[in-house]
This record gives structure tokens, sequence and C-alpha cells, in this order.
């Protein structure tokens, strides 16, 4: 690869030989690279801390630290970097050591060829453009990992949600149901249920049309989501039917806040209320308990919808 024509890198260049220090910073700058010089071990530890480099290329041999010494600093301080040795004939087996320590490769000095410097240099900078490299992919394999999760997230949240009024739909309210028997089974607790349906719905819908219509839906689910306890499940059942799910409670407590709900609800004020033939906008209930009513899912659901039924067949706006 040719360096001049490549992404420029930041090099620390260290060796107490001044010639020496000179002439690799020279064919580095020629590269295209940004080299800072250091005459010492201290030195260029002192200069790294500040600002760490990708790469450093240093003498083994110095006074006081030596460039063993600075290349397990530097491998401490940011093991990503990468270490290039220079070295004598004199000392390649320290080098030898200074590789299985940590370090990427080595120029052995005097250079024979100058041009050696780039191509060892070069190969330490593909192998940093590499790490970059992956690192981005990993950076952007989480970002689109987090934003499949997300979308996962999403698409389960809708496929649990009725689309029209945003309350649970009909398939999660029986998932539910299912999971609550079990539970109350093991636990030896009680639950209720609450089916709601709205009054003279066909006649709204006839009066209005069917958009003021969807928006009396929309504003009654809203409605009946604050009527009812957080640890409640709040349903569309189907059309204008809603139900209620009530954990750990009993059905006379169920009849209470079913009477409460049908008399909040009266007393809203829902556009269009006027030509309603209670000159409202009401609903009918119908109560049934676990285990009262029924062991299982089917039976409870029955006993629920017969008892809306009986609330409907005796005057509508009422609890049975």
């Amino acid at each position: 690869m040719n360096e001049k024509m490549a992404k420029p890198f930041r090099i620390l260049v260290v060796d107490d030989d001044e010639s020496l220090r000179t002439v690799v910073s020279q064919v580095l700058t020629e590269d295209g690279h940004e080299v800072t010089t250091a005459r010492s071990g201290e030195e260029a530890l002192e200069v790294f801390r500040k600002d760490p480099y990708p790469l450093v290329i240093t003498d083994i041999v110095m006074e006081n630290m030596s460039g063993m010494e600075l290349l397990q600093s530097v491998k401490q301080l940011r093991p990503d970097t990468q270490v290039i040795i220079m070295t004598s004939h004199a000392t390649l087996d320290t080098t030898v050591f200074a590789i299985r320590a940590g370090a990427y490769d080595y120029l052995i000095k005097p250079f024979e060829e100058i041009e050696l410097i780039s191509t060892v240099a070069g190969r330490a900078l593909d192998k940093i453009r590499l790490m970059e490299e992956n690192q981005n992919l990993i950076l952007q394999l989480k970002q689109k990992n987090e934003e499949l999760k997300g979308a996962n997230t999403l698409l389960k949240e809708l496929s649990i949600r009725d689309g029209l009024t945003g309350l649970h739909n009909h398939k999660y309210f029986q998932e539910t149901l299912a999971l609550e028997i079990l539970r109350s089974r093991r636990k030896g607790v009680i639950f209720s249920l609450i089916f709601m349906d709205v009054d003279f719905f066909k006649r709204y819908n006839d009066t209005y049309g069917h958009p003021e219509g969807d928006n009396l839906l929309i504003l009654l689910s809203n409605f009946l989501k604050e009527c009812f306890r957080k640890s409640d499940l709040i349903a569309r059942y189907g059309g204008e039917e809603f139900v209620a799910l009530l954990p750990e409670t009993s059905k006379e407590l169920a009849f209470q806040i079913a009477e409460s709900v049908c008399h909040k609800v009266a007393e809203y004020p829902f556009p269009g209320k006027d030509t309603q033939p209670f000159g409202k906008v009401t609903i009918s209930l119908g109560v049934a308990a676990f285990p009262e009513n029924g062991n299982d899912g089917s039976t409870l659901v029955k006993h629920a919808d017969q008892a809306l039924y009986r609330a409907k067949e005796s005057g509508r706006n009422k609890v049975c």
C-alpha cells in the first residue's frame, strides 16, 4: 500500500540517537504521517500519556527507561497501540522477547535500506486500519442489532395491540386469561372478569357515521384505562365490546368496580351523547369470577357474556 495515498497517522518515534530519530522521522513524514519524536523513554511516556499514539517506534536500548519498559507501559495504557522495536544485531535476542511481550515488529539498525522503515511501519499501520475498520464494523453491528431489537419489540407490541383503540387485543386477552388461570390455580387465589358493551352503538354509527363511531371507541378506551387499576388488563374483545381482567379480585369487589365504571361512563360528556336514547353514552357490564363461575377460560367467558346479555335485556346501562 502506498502510504502517501493512505490515511495519515500520528506516530511517536523514540531514540536517544538524534541522527536515527531524524532519519526515521523524515521518512515517515515524507510518507505523509504526523511524526512526534522523543529522546528518551521517560519523555516518550509523558507525551504518550497526554495523547496516546496508534503507532510507537522505539529503540530497545536507551538509558534509564529501556524500550522494553516503554513497550510494557504503552500496552498498559493503550493495548491497541502497535509498537515497533529498533534494535541492533547484538540485541536481537532481546527483540524476540519484546515481540513475545507485544511488540508488532522490529527494525534492525543501522538501516541497510531506508525503504524498510516505510515497509515495516506500513504493515503496522495496515493492522491499525484493519482494527479500526473492525471496531467500526462492530459498532455498526451493535447499532443494527439495537435497531433490530427495537423493531422486534415494536412488532411484538403491535401484535398484541388493537389497531384502533391501542388497547390489548382479543388474542392477548385469551393468552393472559389462560396464564392467569394457571397462576390462580397454583397460588389458590381468585380473579374476576368484567365484560362491557356500548349501548345502542349501531344507532350511534347510523347517526354520525362509522368514523365518528370509531372515534367514540377510541375515547371510551382511553377513559376505561383511567377507570381501572394499573394491575388490571383492559382489552378490546371485538366490535364495541371490551373486557377487563382483575387479578386477585373477588366477584363482590369486581361488581362494585363495574358499577363505578358504569356510572362514570354515563356521566362522561362523550360527543353525540344527546342523540342517544338515554341522552348519554352508556355501557352494560357482566361480571364473572374464578373459580366461582368457572374453572376454565371458556366457561368464565361464557358466564361473563351471559351476565352482559342479561344487563342488556333488563334495560342496559347496568351491571349483572
